[in-house]
Parts: structure tokens; C-alpha cells; sequence
């Protein structure tokens, strides 16, 4: 191509120097030198060329030797923005400003640890309670301010935003739907948003973080990155817990933070959701390789860090695709069979065993024993310990109740002992599962404990429990040992244990070998006292004989019932009625057990009666609630709190609605009272207390003859001492004992 040119060039040049020689004697000398410039503008103009292709090469040559020959011209490009936007001192992120809607004081911790994480990154950092923010006049701002914004929000009770967070999230609601803001209001605001919830509640899991991101949405806010979810269900938990699920969203979070400091900008990895076109893709269709091995690396990387948790769908076969790949259209119905296909697997389950689909190949795996997750995350091993709970393998606990300690020093026993003759130095307070299926309002673990309708985590054996409560309880007591006051013949007699409470905190019926457990008791001759919320219906009517069995009857009408209860079952009426049912099958020792919060559930009388007719228990204890200090969890105060004057005038009114019913005992230090069939009443005389020894008799008969020989509560009495009479000037404060005042102790009034 060259050598064309240059013959070309010389033919054209001889033409034009014959032309100059001809006309030249015509011509005066300055037009003939202008018009050889003329003719001869073509080698003016190869020459220029020339000179600019040499000039080029040699800057191409430069750029090279500069960088590395494997880093593509894009990268080069992104560094030359860089230094250009440092010379120019040009800030991509102000600061960013975390926002926080908390009930229990989680998204609160979590929203101080993000906010010192962000700062070690140089970039300011401020922490905001969406109570003390007015985003009708503030959030505005935002859009302007080059910050970006993160919202941490819980889902509290019935899919409703916690209570700092409720103005905030009305406000945005209303403002996403009213004409007067406009659909471009928060245009330009950045935000990203972590919701926290429980997905045991199915039909409100994290339904604030969903709406809130939405809302954003709508008002043209941009999202920096997916939304993610914090789940306090570990069986579900896509990392474990929602501690782990925060931290793998927070390193997320800080590597796309970064980059926009920087200027930078997310690059197309050819997966768009919308078949549109891009503007970062090439007119080809294709990526380059460079890129593609780029966006490749991103993507596993950020895959394991975090699972989508909005409204993408992944599959097995996602991770097996490459960004920018083409699907032909007769393959597409394969994939979204596929799709659903992997989806199903992953959130059945079958014979009892968890099913989940692997990430790296999409191939379905079932999760035996060996696999499930602890019941027990760290955070909450932690929370508890620190509560005073011995915790026991992944599930149990045990811990040394007030009033075994009070009997050890001679100080009294609690009301089961004035009402049934417990020995409370000689009590075990255990529970062999932690969680429950109720958030009650007067909570006395302040809900720290896991909340499930169904047993999905590793399960320890019933030997392994009660072996380990036993020994840690005896651990206990024997802290005692030379302590002031405690008496050395019951120091003796509380390392052997005769009785166990199973009340501890959450639900133990829910262990599902509960009646193993049980029968362990029995063979140790401890009796059993077993506490239920009346949410399994089935398990009731299943449970082996124990010495009592309780039923929590917290509220007598379906509103009152899930305004303090707060349960996780959508049939949570019909499973009480049904437990109420269950219980009145049962031939042995059965209670009701009332707790009066004043202002919640006092005035519900009749409603009362009708229940206890259903189940026709042995025994209506009814209890003044006992608060148990200032709670985030929940809204109960001082005030809640009945009188033993109140409690006695509610008893009274109940009892004359009930014809087979009277008042028994009192424990005036309990704030407690009880109701006693009148067929406890023999010749004028109550027979409340049990007789335990009788009980085990009876107990491991009907174990030998494979449960044919029955037994009931009338079989296992004996006599109520006269001080634990309703009535008595002792009020059930045994006389064996010395009551204790503390001193200088100011009366509380705070409860009138």
C-alpha cells in the first residue's frame, strides 16, 4: 500500500514539474512559487501524516512499557478518571448517615458496629434513631448531600415497623403514593437497606425492610446494592444467625462503599434482569475476556459473602451460567423448569430431614442429625450466660431459682411449696428447650431466648440433659456452702435433687423427647411440674404421666390472648381451646395458671369461666404479674402490676362464678392464690399437698404394666397444712421458717 503511494505521488510530481517548466516563462516569480506549492501540496500533506503517525506510534510504545501487558485498556481508563478526579480534589461520598429502627436494641448494635467500620475507612459516619429524624424536612437533603444512607429497620409485632421507626415509616408510605411529592422526590439519594426479622413468622418476615426499600424506591431513591435480610430463625438463617447474616451484608456493604468513594462505578457483567439494552455492552454482544474473568471474580465473590434476599430468584443452574452467555429460546423453558425445579428442593423437606440445594453445582443434599444448626448461636449463649443460665449442649438450661435459695437460708419457700409441698431447696428450675412459640409481653428472659413452632435444630439426648442440669444444679448449691445463714442440713439436702421444675423458660414440650425426659425424672425419683402455653394440642394429649401439668391460660378472649402473648401460630385460638381440651383428658394433677396484668386482662371474668369449664382443671392458680424491670421487648411498667388486694378480689369474683370451686391457699409473698376442685376437699378439710412418694409408686407401676395401670390425682394427695389455708394470719408463709425485710426498704407505690 505504501509503495503505491509513493509511485503515485512521484507520477503526480513529474506532471507537475513539467506543467511548471511550460508556463514558467509566462509567469512573474511570486506566482510561480505560489503555484509550485500548489502543485506540489501533496508531499506537504504525506509529510504531516507522517509525522503524525511517527508521533503516535511512539506514545502507544510509552503506554505500554507503563503498564502491565494483561491489564486491559479499561483499567487504564478507570485509573487515568482517578487521578484526574484526585488532581481535582473531586468527594464522591460526603459521609454516610445510618439510620435505625430497633425494639430490642439489635439494629441499634448493629448500627453503631457499621458506623465505626465505615469511619476506619475514612469516610464520616453518622448514627441517627429514626425516632429523632424528621425526614419531611430532612431527608430531602439527602439527595443533594453526596451521603449515602443506610437504613437498619426491625420487624416488630404483626408485620408493624418498631416503635422509633413508626412516624418515619408512615411518613415515607404516605409520601410514596401522594401526587403533591412526586415520583422523583428522593431523586438521587443513595440507600441501602438491611432489614431484621424472624422468618417463624411467615406471613410478616421483615415485611418493614421490604417496604421501606420499596417505598425508596418509588420516590426514585437509588439503590447501591440488594437489600439484605437478617434472620433470628438459625434454622433459616441464610448464614446462621442474624449476626452472621449482618456481617456477610456489612462486608458487602463496605467493598460497594468504597468504590463509589472512588468514583467507581459497578460494570456490566452482561447478566441484566431486563432484556433492554445496555449501555456498557459492546455492539458485538460480547465481553471481553478480561472483563468477563473480572465480573466473574466479583461475582463469586460476592456470592459468598451474601444471597440475594429481594425479589431475585436464584437456582442451581445460575452459578453454572457465565455472564453475557446466550440461551436459545428452545432452552428456556428447560431453565425455568429448572428453575422451580431447584427451588422446590431447596425449601422441602422430607421424613423429618432438612433438604437444602448447593450453591456451587445445584445438586439436592439432604441435611441429616449431624447437620442442623444449635438452637444456641454465640450471641445468644452469650446474652444468656450472662443472665445466670448454666446452658446445657445446644438447646437447655438450667438455673437457680430465688426461692431455693431463700429455703436454704430459712428464709421461705415459694408457692409451690404453700400450696403443694415442695421442698424449694430441693427444686431444679430446668427446661430442655429453650425456645418457645410465644413472645408474651411479661416475659421475664426480656425475649432473649429463640422463638420456633416446630423443633428444626440439633437435638441432645434426654440422658445427656438431665445428667448435666443435675450436675450444674448441684454446682450451684454447692456456692453455698458456708455462706451466712444457710442452714448445713438443707445444704445437704439440696444437692439431692427431688423435684423439677420444667418452667425454666420457653417451651418444653416442644423437645421432641420430652416423655424420655420425663420418665428419666421418674427413674431418679424427681417428680415432675411441666409448664405449657397451650400451643400444642397433640403433645399434650401425648405426654406420659407427670406429677402436675400447667397450662398458661394468659387471657380468655382471641384479641386479648394475641395482644399479650403475641403467638407465632396463625390458628393460635384454636390450639389454645384445643390445649384447654387436652388438658381435661388428662386423669393426673392439672392447672390452670392465671397471670393478671392489669389494664390488659383483669376485667375479662365470664370469659374466665367459660375456659375453665372446658378443660375442668384440678387447679386455678392466679398469679399478680411480676415485673421484671424496663424491657425494650415490651411496654409492661410497674403499673401493670396488681396489688395482693386486687389479686384476692379478682379470685373471689371468679371463684363465686365457678360451682365446683373454691379458694384453697395463699401465698401472700408470691402475690398468688388457689383455686382447688372442691373433690381436693375431703370432710371440710383441703388435701392440695402431694404425696410424692405415693406418686412414684404409682408412676412406675404404670410404667411396668405398659401404661394399662392408670392412675389419678386423688391417688397421690395429702393434707395442706393449716398456715397455707386461704384465711391463715400467716397468709402461706410457712411458720418453719423466718420471714426476711429488707432493710430500710422504702414502699413501692408505683403499681396503685
Amino acid at each position: 500500500m505504501l509503495g503505491f503511494l509513493l509511485v503515485v505521488l512521484f507520477s503526480v510530481s513529474r506532471v507537475s514539474t513539467s506543467d511548471t517548466e511550460v508556463s514558467q516563462s509566462e509567469r512573474s516569480p511570486s506566482e510561480s512559487y505560489f503555484r509550485s506549492i500548489w502543485h506540489n501540496r501533496l508531499y506537504l500533506y504525506s509529510a504531516a501524516a507522517l509525522v503524525f503517525g511517527i508521533w503516535f506510534s511512539l506514545k502507544m510504545a510509552l503506554k505500554k512499557k507503563s503498564f502491565p501487558s494483561d491489564i486491559g485498556p479499561w483499567v487504564y481508563k478507570a485509573v487515568q478518571n482517578k487521578d484526574l478526579s484526585d488532581r481535582n480534589g473531586v468527594v464522591h461520598v460526603s459521609g454516610v448517615k445510618i439510620f435505625y429502627g430497633s425494639q430490642t436494641g439489635t439494629a441499634k448494635g448493629f448500627a453503631i458496629e457499621l458506623s465505626e467500620e465505615v469511619k476506619a475507612l475514612g469516610i464520616p459516619a453518622e448514627v441517627t434513631d429514626m425516632k429523632d429524624y424528621d425526614p419531611d424536612d430532612q431527608l430531602a437533603d439527602e439527595c443533594t448531600s453526596k451521603s449515602v444512607c443506610v437504613f437498619l429497620v426491625a420487624t416488630y409485632t404483626d408485620g408493624r415497623p418498631t416503635e422509633n421507626a413508626e412516624w418515619f415509616c408512615k411518613w415515607l408510605e404516605e409520601a410514596s403514593t401522594d401526587f403533591r411529592y412526586g415520583k422523583t422526590y428522593l431523586k438521587g439519594l443513595r440507600y441501602a437497606v438491611f432489614g431484621l426479622g424472624n422468618s417463624v413468622y411467615v406471613g410478616h418476615y421483615n415485611t418493614v425492610g421490604k417496604n421501606v426499600d420499596k417505598w425508596l424506591w418509588m420516590l426514585s431513591g437509588m439503590r447501591i446494592m440488594t437489600r439484605g435480610e437478617g434472620d433470628c430463625n438459625v434454622v433459616k438463617s441464610r448464614n446462621g444467625s442474624i449476626q452472621a447474616d449482618f456481617l456477610a451484608w456489612k462486608v458487602k456493604f463496605l467493598n460497594c462503599l468504597q468504590s463509589l468513594s472512588k468514583g467507581e462505578k459497578k460494570s456490566c457483567s452482561g447478566n441484566c434482569k431486563s432484556g433492554g439494552s445496555c449501555k456498557n455492552k459492546r455492539k458485538d454482544g460480547q465481553v471481553g475476556e478480561e472483563e468477563e474473568k473480572a465480573a466473574l471474580q466479583n461475582a463469586s465473590s460476592e456470592e459468598d459473602l451474601i444471597e440475594s434476599s429481594s425479589d431475585e430468584d436464584e437456582s442451581g443452574l445460575r452459578d453454572e451460567k457465565k455472564p453475557g452467555s446466550v440461551v436459545d429460546m428452545e432452552d428456556l423453558g428447560n431453565i425455568m423448569n429448572g428453575t422451580r425445579k431447584a427451588k422446590s428442593e431447596k425449601e422441602g423437606r422430607g421424613d423429618g430431614q432438612m433438604v437444602k440445594l448447593s450453591r456451587l453445582n445445584g445438586v439436592k443434599k439432604t441435611e441429616d442429625e449431624g447437620e442442623r444448626r444449635e438452637m444456641i448461636t454465640p450471641a445468644l449463649r452469650e446474652a444468656l450466660t450472662k443472665q445466670g443460665y448454666r446452658l446445657i449442649g445446644s438447646h437447655s438450661g438450667v438455673k437457680l431459682c430465688r426461692w431455693t435459695k431463700s429455703m436454704l437460708r430459712g428464709r421461705g419457700g415459694c408457692y409451690k411449696h404453700t400450696f403443694y409441698g415442695i421442698e424449694s431447696h430441693r427444686c431444679m428450675e430446668t427446661t430442655p428447650s429453650l425456645a418457645c412459640a410465644n413472645k408474651c409481653v411479661f416475659c421475664w428472659r426480656h425475649h432473649t431466648n429463640p422463638v420456633g413452632t416446630e423443633w428444626r435444630w440439633k437435638m441432645d439426648p434426654a440422658e445427656k440433659i438431665l445428667q448435666d442440669a443435675v450436675e450444674k444444679h448441684q454446682n450451684m448449691i454447692r456456692q453455698f456452702r458456708g455462706v451466712p445463714g444457710v442452714r448445713p442440713e438443707r445444704y445437704e439436702e439440696g444437692l439431692a435433687v427431688k423435684h423439677c421444675a420444667l418452667s425454666l423458660v420457653g417451651e418444653p414440650i416442644m423437645y421432641p423427647e420430652i416423655n424420655t425426659f420425663i420418665r428419666l425424672l421418674h427413674s431418679h425419683h424427681i417428680s415432675s411440674f411441666l409448664v405449657t402455653n397451650a400451643q400444642f394440642p397433640q403433645e399434650i394429649r401425648s405426654l406420659v404421666p407427670v406429677t402436675q401439668l400447667y397450662v398458661s391460660v394468659d387471657a380468655s378472649t382471641k384479641d386479648s390472648l394475641k395482644k399479650i402473648d403475641r403467638p407465632l401460630f396463625k390458628d393460635f385460638w384454636q390450639r389454645f381451646l384445643d390445649s384447654l381440651t387436652a388438658l381435661g383428658e388428662k386423669r393426673q394433677r392439672t392447672v390452670y395458671r392465671l397471670t393478671l396484668v392489669k389494664a390488659w386482662n383483669v376485667e375479662e371474668m365470664q370469659a374466665y369461666s367459660e375456659l375453665i369449664a372446658l378443660g375442668q382443671p384440678d387447679f386455678i392458680e392466679v398469679k399478680g404479674v411480676t415485673y421484671c424491670g424496663e424491657s425494650s421487648a415490651s411496654t409492661l411498667t410497674m403499673a401493670n402490676v396488681p396489688w395482693h388486694q386486687e389479686v384476692v378480689a379478682f379470685v373471689q369474683q371468679l371463684a363465686d362464678m365457678l360451682p365446683q370451686y373454691e379458694i384453697a391457699c395463699e401465698h401472700e409473698h408470691s402475690n398468688c392464690l388457689l383455686i382447688a376442685h372442691t373433690k381436693f376437699k375431703v370432710d371440710g378439710e383441703w388435701w392440695t399437698w402431694i404425696d410424692y412418694e405415693r406418686f412414684q409408686e404409682l408412676v412406675q407401676a404404670h410404667e411396668e404394666s405398659g401404661g394399662q395401670q392408670s392412675f389419678s390425682a386423688l391417688d397421690y394427695v395429702a393434707k395442706t397444712p393449716s398456715w397455707a389455708l386461704f384465711g391463715a394470719c400467716e397468709q402461706g408463709f410457712d411458720p418453719a421458717d423466718t420471714r426476711f425485710q429488707r432493710r430500710n426498704k422504702t414502699k413501692d407505690i408505683s403499681g396503685c
